[in-house]
């Protein structure tokens, strides 16, 4: 008797999941993090980035006469723009990773889930605008525009250049990882809403 009312007990107990824990995603998880180093690089490798080159303006007799010209990412608002967008992403991916290991269980986990994916939609928005706006000003800057008479200046800070350029690259990749996440996250929240 007392071995039959012991097996109940344990079938009753394996039959009914525990609810109080939800499982990590470690894919969505590792998605982030990449993200989040990826947005960061970006933000951290453009915002840092800065060249000075002495130029030829005048000359007198057999003189030159030469100038410091600086190109930094602030003298443009468009890189402004990418810097800050890119930071945001970056700060909201960190918040996200810390909620999921540090932050508390949720009563109500669809309501969690659904403001992270709105919130994860939103951030793809900003920095895909980032991007676009500071890819514009970079493919300017390499090569010009005649119609506007706006000459390029790549070919005088090349080494600026390249930083951004591979700042935007691993912006690129920072949003393809956030739309990637962004779809997870939807479904993930469309699986919830199922059962």
């Amino acid at each position: 008797m007392a071995s039959e009312n012991a097996e109940k007990l344990e079938l009753g107990s394996s039959a009914v999941p525990d609810q109080t824990k939800p499982k990590k995603d470690w894919i969505l998880l590792s998605l982030r993090v990449v993200a989040l180093l990826a947005t960061a690089s970006a933000t951290l490798v453009m915002a840092l980035n800065k060249q000075s080159k002495n130029l030829v303006v005048a000359t007198i007799g057999t003189n030159p006469i030469t100038a410091t010209i600086s190109a930094k990412f602030h003298h443009t608002p468009a890189f402004v723009f990418f810097v800050i967008a890119n930071g945001i992403a970056s700060v909201h991916n960190m918040v996200v990773i810390a909620l999921d290991f540090l932050g508390p269980r949720f009563d109500n986990q669809g309501l969690y889930l659904t403001l992270i994916a709105i919130f994860d939609m939103m951030i793809m928005a900003l920095a895909s605008a980032g991007d676009g706006a500071a890819a514009f000003m970079s493919e300017l800057g390499r090569n010009g525009n005649s119609h506007a008479r706006w000459a390029k200046i790549c070919d005088k800070f090349g080494t600026y250049c390249n930083r951004g350029g591979g700042a935007l690259i691993a912006s690129f990749i920072g949003i393809i990882l956030l739309l990637i996440i962004t779809v997870m996250s939807i479904t993930k929240l469309l699986k919830l809403n199922r059962i």
